[in-house]
C-alpha cells in the first residue's frame, strides 16, 4: 500500500462519522443560512431589507430564496423518556404529519439511550410515517441525555429519499422538532445554579455545523420533573432553539394542555423559512469544523418628511430567528 494511500485512510478514519473531508480553504466562500421572518406584514420580506454581518463585518446577501415544500426535511424526535400522559397528544402529532405540505420530507425517531430509534426514515409519504407513532416507553432518563440524542443524529444526517446523491440532500433545508423536558442528567443537579452544560453546548455546535434549525415542544419525563427540573429542562431547550435559528414552545412551567397550537407554529415556521446565501471566511486551519459568526437584522426605513396625510394602518412588526454561528462553506 502506497504511502498517500495509508495517509488517506488514515485521514478519513480519524473524521469523526457525517463530517467529510475539506481541503484548507483560505477567503470568503458561499455559505448558507436558515432564516425564519415572523412578520405581520401581508408583502413578503425582500434581501433589500435585511442588514448582514458575518463576524461583525457587514456583508451583502447574494441570494435570497423561500424555502419550497420539496426542499425542507423535517425530523420529529420524540423522548423515548416521556410520561405516557403524553399518549394524549397522540392524535395531535399524527394529524400533524399527515398535514405536513406535500413534498416535506418527514423522518419520526425516538430518542433513546444516547441515540435515535428511527420509525420511519425521511419519506414524503406523510400518511405512512404517521402510523409509525408510537407511546414512549415512559422509562426515566430512557433517552438517557436529548443532547446527546441530537448531536448523534445531527453528524449523521440521512440522505434525501429524492435522491441517493448526498451533495443534493445536503442543499435541503433542514429543521427538528424535539418533544423533550429538555433536562440533562449528565450534568448533576438541576438547581438555578447550574444551568451551564457541555453536552448543551457540543448539540448546539453540531447543529450548528450541520445546517439544522432546532425547534422544541417541552413535554414532562417519567423521572425528573417538577421544580427547578423544569426550569432547568425549559432553560436548555431555550439556549439550543436559540443559538440555531429555532424556538422553544412551552406553557408555563408544566405539559402543555394540548401541543396542536404549538405544531400549528411550527408549521408556519416552515413557510416563512428563507435561505440566505452570502459569502463568509475560512481560514483555511480546521475548515471541516469552524463557525463564523452571524447575525441578521431588519432595515429600519428612513424617516420621511411628507406631511401629507395617510391612512394609518397596524404597525409593522418582524422577528428574524437565525442561527448564532454557521458553518463556512456549508452549501457544498
Amino acid at each position: 500500500m502506497t504511502r498517500p494511500l495509508i495517509f488517506a485512510l488514515l485521514t478519513a478514519l480519524a473524521l469523526p462519522c457525517g463530517l467529510t473531508a475539506h481541503a484548507q480553504v483560505e477567503g470568503p466562500i458561499p455559505t448558507q443560512a436558515l432564516v425564519h421572518v415572523d412578520t405581520n406584514s401581508p408583502a413578503p420580506i425582500a434581501s433589500s431589507a435585511l442588514a448582514l454581518t458575518v463576524n461583525d463585518h457587514a456583508a451583502p446577501l447574494d441570494a435570497w430564496t423561500q424555502v419550497e415544500p420539496t426542499g425542507a426535511q423535517v425530523a420529529l424526535l420524540i423522548d423515548d423518556g416521556l410520561r405516557v400522559s403524553v399518549g394524549r397528544e397522540i392524535d395531535n402529532l399524527r394529524s400533524f404529519v399527515r398535514t405536513l405540505p406535500p413534498g416535506v420530507e418527514v423522518l419520526v425517531g425516538f430518542m433513546q439511550h444516547g441515540s435515535i430509534d428511527v420509525a420511519q426514515p425521511f419519506t414524503a409519504d406523510h400518511a405512512l410515517a404517521a402510523t409509525t407513532l408510537r407511546l414512549p416507553q415512559g422509562i426515566p432518563g430512557a433517552s438517557a441525555s436529548p443532547y446527546l440524542c441530537l448531536s448523534d443524529f445531527v453528524r449523521h444526517w440521512p440522505n434525501a429519499v429524492s435522491s441517493s446523491n448526498a451533495a443534493v440532500a445536503r442543499h435541503k433545508a433542514r429543521f427538528v422538532l424535539m418533544i423533550t423536558n429538555g433536562v440533562d442528567p449528565y450534568n448533576g443537579s438541576t438547581s438555578v445554579m447550574n444551568q451551564g452544560s457541555p453536552y448543551v453546548d457540543s448539540a448546539i455546535t453540531d447543529s450548528q455545523r450541520a445546517g439544522v434549525a432546532v425547534y422544541a415542544i417541552y413535554f414532562s419525563d417519567a423521572g425528573i420533573y417538577g421544580g427547578s427540573a423544569n426550569f432547568s429542562g425549559q432553560n436548555y431547550l431555550a439556549q439550543l432553539t436559540q443559538a440555531t435559528g429555532g424556538t422553544n414552545y412551552w406553557e408555563g412551567m408544566g405539559s402543555p394542555v394540548s401541543t396542536a397550537p404549538f405544531l400549528s407554529k411550527f408549521q408556519s415556521a416552515l413557510a416563512e423559512t428563507y435561505i440566505a446565501t452570502f459569502n463568509a471566511p475560512a481560514n483555511g486551519k480546521d475548515s471541516a469544523h469552524e463557525l463564523v459568526n452571524v447575525k441578521f437584522n431588519v432595515i429600519k426605513p428612513p424617516k420621511t418628511k411628507d406631511k401629507t396625510p395617510n391612512v394609518k394602518g397596524p404597525a409593522i412588526k418582524t422577528t428574524l430567528l437565525a442561527p448564532e454561528k454557521v458553518h463556512p462553506g456549508n452549501v457544498e
